[in-house]
């Protein structure tokens, strides 16, 4: 049996405007496989967190996936209506997302969240969806179970939140976890914590992870292999070592080179020039081209493609070894 449980295939993502149709997500192609952490990381604006959305089928109106297909453990769920998603996500799909306040409901006790989460997906009575609450608290690190488990949200400190919310995302045991922006509200310490227990997590139970951040640090700690998205698309996807180490894509190169080194001095930190363009104003070919200081004229007429969903760059110096 195959391991591999999300498969992305060509997908695009559009959103229709009076000016005309937008493409948010650009033909992207990606798996993950079982246990295996997938970091998505670019500048604001490139697409991880909507492709992070489409996933969980949650495109505010009127976004829509235009192409492709998104196979969960081989069942297609891309096309499936509302309630059906429903179904999936919870059970097959948690997530977690930025701001632990927009998961929590304030007015309610974190047990009676998790516990009606924990009911709501298995066969589980009253006592016995407490109890898994309690083991999931206890799981995630929260301290003093029996006392904090009546606990509001507004009782417990930003990183005790987000391991709350992790705590609802793995209620069913779902297959794969979508962690959209998970560690960004927080300070430096927590966010080692908090990454130190979905890796932990992840390996423990088998889960699938996609982790979309802007922070190559949290990548670095993290993640297996590192997909790097630009304006839509993906530039360029790979183990993380040798995405760090041995970039690619100009892109790539740019990001590894904005991130200051402990280990020699700078007096300046290398920056890419320009920004990334407006969804109304992609470029032709490969959309970094007018930031690159390799683009010849290929580039500028082209779409480079990764030749795998493993590994690979999208740019032509990379595939062919020159551009003309």
């Amino acid at each position: 049996m195959s391991d591999v449980v999300l498969d992305v295939r060509n997908l695009s993502v559009e959103f229709p405007t009076r000016k005309g149709v937008l493409t948010a997500v650009d033909d992207i192609s990606l798996q993950i496989r079982r246990g295996e952490i997938l970091g998505m990381v670019g500048e604001s604006g490139a697409g991880k967190s909507m492709t992070g959305m489409a996933i969980l089928g949650l495109l505010e109106p009127p976004g829509r996936i235009a192409a492709g297909s998104i196979h969960l453990s081989g069942d297609r769920i891309d096309n499936l209506d509302d309630r059906a998603m429903q179904s999936v996500r919870g059970r097959r799909i948690g997530a977690i997302f930025q701001d632990p306040l927009t998961s929590l409901n304030p007015l309610f006790r974190v047990g009676d969240q998790l516990s009606e989460t924990i009911r709501l997906h298995t066969n589980l009575d009253k006592g016995q969806a407490r109890a898994r609450a309690k083991e999931l608290m206890r799981e995630v690190g929260i301290p003093a179970v029996e006392e904090r488990i009546d606990s509001y949200p507004h009782q417990f400190s930003g990183g005790m939140r987000q391991r709350i919310v992790i705590a609802l995302a793995l209620c069913a045991e779902p297959e794969l976890i979508v962690a959209d922006e998970p560690t960004t509200a927080l300070d430096v310490s927590i966010q080692a914590q908090i990454t130190a227990l979905l890796k932990r997590l992840c390996r423990e139970r088998g889960t699938a992870v996609l982790l979309v951040t802007h922070d190559m640090g949290v990548i670095a700690e993290t993640a297996d292999r590192v997909a790097v998205m630009y304006a839509g698309r993906l530039a360029e996807v790979g183990e993380v070592d040798d995405v760090i180490r041995r970039p690619q894509h100009p892109y790539t190169t740019g990001l590894m080179g904005s991130i200051p080194s402990l280990r020699k001095d700078v007096e300046e930190l290398q920056m890419i020039p320009g920004s990334m363009p407006r969804l109304d104003a992609i470029p032709t070919g490969c959309a970094f081209n007018p930031r690159c200081a390799f683009a010849g004229q290929k580039c500028r007429t082209e779409v480079p493609q990764i030749g795998s969903v493993q590994s690979g760059a999208a740019c032509w110096l990379a595939i062919e070894g020159e551009v003309a």
